[in-house]
């Protein structure tokens, strides 16, 4: 009788934005341990990983004057945990902080806040091809596409509101009606995330820690704002934030990342000006309730990730060369390791 397969240890993927690396850990027993550093992933601030074809889509800068930013393709060996550039893809008009794959990984999507623009395009045999739409809003933050991939949704923290379009198998925008869902004024929209049966939109906002809940229409994917709680830690003082005041030195909000917990009962947010790590309670309504405590982490906690099985929580820090390795009970953070990544660490994924 042959004995089932032990399933492999999960790896977890860190952009080092600052020295323009990616770190490759292996997740098992409790520890990360680092298994390569993958040079020229230039200004890398933002990554997607096609788990079905292992390959990272990496948004890149320019690596000196007059060379354009991109998309870099790389394939990753699980045994070794090596990536291996495969294609690039040149880009106009500025380099990309988010991006996202339909589920069946044959289109991308990119949202640059320098440019001011969003693009999708497709993905044939592992490459990215060249943009086949286009939409611009200032500041565009982050972008998802539904889990059917008829729909995608990108959120602009300049102008404080999500757009939402039909996406067409090929990759082309069409805007549904209304084009825009408006967020509150000036909260900044930075980051979403959709919940599993698909009615539901959670935008996290960079200037005043708010998850907002907006409904979702399944068969027409419209939009509509429901409700919000709050993710900064009150006992910090923070003040709110508005777009061009820095945050480092006037004290207020700097809100960042924001991923599923467990089952969708939480959803855990991060704040840079203080450091924490907080989780908002879901109930099955959608509705929200502020979390009853905070987690000190990584300095300047840009991005972080959840494993699958909600059980680790790896959080990066723009102002630290480690990354943090928590274990998750519920609302809660145990701290079980740090670990050596590199300078301006700010991305983080589950490969």
């Amino acid at each position: 009788m042959t004995e089932p397969s032990t399933p492999a240890a999960p790896l977890v993927i860190v952009a080092n934005a600052a020295d323009g690396t990616l770190s490759t850990f292996r997740l098992a027993d409790d520890r990360l341990e680092r298994l390569t550093v993958t040079e020229g992933v230039t200004g890398c601030s933002a990554f997607v990983i096609d788990t079905d074809r292992d390959l990272v889509h990496a948004g890149v800068k320019r690596a000196a004057d007059g060379e354009p930013a991109g998309i870099l393709t790389l394939a990753i060996d699980r045994a070794t945990g090596t990536l291996t550039p495969r294609s690039h893809r040149d880009l106009d008009g500025g380099s990309l902080n988010y991006l996202a794959l339909t589920a069946d990984g044959t289109v991308l999507l990119a949202a640059s806040y320098g440019g001011g623009y969003g693009i999708t395009a497709p993905v044939l045999d592992g490459e990215v091809g060249a943009p086949v739409s286009r939409i611009e809003f200032p500041n565009l933050h982050s972008v998802l596409p539904s889990h059917d991939g008829a729909f995608a949704y990108f959120v602009s923290l300049g102008a404080d509101l999500v757009a939402q379009y039909a996406l067409g198998s090929d990759g082309s925008l069409a805007p549904l009606t209304p084009e825009t869902v408006a967020a509150p004024k000036d909260s900044g929209p930075r980051h979403l995330v959709i919940n599993a049966s698909g009615d539901a939109v959670y935008v996290l906002t960079e200037f005043t820690a708010e998850v907002l809940h907006l409904a979702r229409d399944t068969e027409t994917g419209t939009l509509e704002l429901r409700g919000a709680a709050i993710t900064a830690d009150p006992a910090a003082g923070l003040g709110p934030s508005k777009l061009g005041l820095d945050p480092k030195t006037n004290h207020v909000i700097w809100s960042a990342d924001l991923h599923w917990g467990a089952g969708e009962r939480h959803l855990w947010a991060s704040e840079r000006a203080a450091s924490t790590l907080g989780a908002v309670a879901v109930a099955q309504d959608g509705s929200l309730t502020a979390p009853a405590s905070f987690t000190t982490t990584e300095p300047q906690p840009r991005g972080f990730a959840v494993s699958p099985d909600g059980a680790y929580l790896v959080a990066a820090g723009e102002r630290s060369t480690t990354v943090s390795l928590h274990a998750v009970d519920g609302d809660r953070l145990t701290l079980l390791q740090q670990a050596e990544t590199g300078n301006g660490a700010n991305w983080v994924r589950f490969a």
